[in-house]
């Protein structure tokens, strides 16, 4: 085995550990989320059960959108690591400052399902701190992506600079599409929740979706 090829093993194994470990982190966060759904209580029915599940119809509004969100932002995290061949101190910082926001969302999922339906400013605080969660992560997410391809220094060199202009121009819009939904809680819990899960739909059907390999290589 050549110095080159030993290079390169020593760092697809630094990759791995670091997405490995990312991947750890993504599952206890989505898999934290389901704690907010909650069965009825017989001695609690106020009429049916069925009546008592639509009630609880905010917490699975929540649910579906910070799972949508969790879910997409894993997705695009595996696309990203598959363009990434090296790691460096920096990189795993700004890796972590990613999870630390990950791993925050189930506490505002729960936060906007207890005051969705409230009157006033705890409805919109509620709000806020849901959106502007996928702000910091929509930064968190560009700061990571920038870092790693400004250059190509921590990329597979046959990533063509297109696929990495094409790779940026896709993550852009989630910086100021989230703070429309942050914009909108002021007015809108609704409108701002429906945008965020409308975030999500937009990009599993764009940053997830990765060309085919063969196009980027020489």
């Amino acid at each position: 085995m050549t110095d080159t090829d030993t290079h390169a093993h020593v760092d697809e194994k630094e990759t791995g550990r670091v997405e490995a470990f990312s991947d750890g982190v993504f599952a206890i966060a989505i898999t934290l989320l389901v704690l907010d759904l909650k069965v009825p209580r017989d001695a609690e029915l106020k009429g049916s059960l069925a009546a008592a599940l639509l009630r609880q119809w905010p917490i699975f509004l929540a649910y579906l959108t910070s799972f949508a969100t969790i879910l997409v932002m894993w997705v695009n995290h595996h696309v990203m690591f598959s363009r990434i061949r090296r790691v460096d101190s920096p990189f795993l910082f700004l890796n972590g400052f990613l999870l630390l926001f990950v791993t925050f969302v189930p506490f505002p999922t729960s936060l906007v399902a207890e005051y969705f339906r409230a009157s006033g400013p705890s409805a919109r605080t509620a709000g806020l701190v849901f959106s502007g969660t996928y702000v910091l992560i929509a930064v968190a997410y560009n700061l990571l992506w920038r870092y790693a391809s400004t250059g190509k220094h921590l990329l597979d060199p046959h990533v063509s600079e297109e696929r990495v202009r094409e790779i940026t121009r896709k993550y852009a819009p989630g910086i100021p599409l989230y703070l429309i939904a942050v914009v909108l809680a002021l007015f809108s819990v609704t409108a701002s929740i429906a945008l965020c899960l409308a975030m999500a739909v937009f990009f599993a059907f764009t940053g997830s979706l990765p060309r085919r390999p063969s196009i980027e290589n020489p």
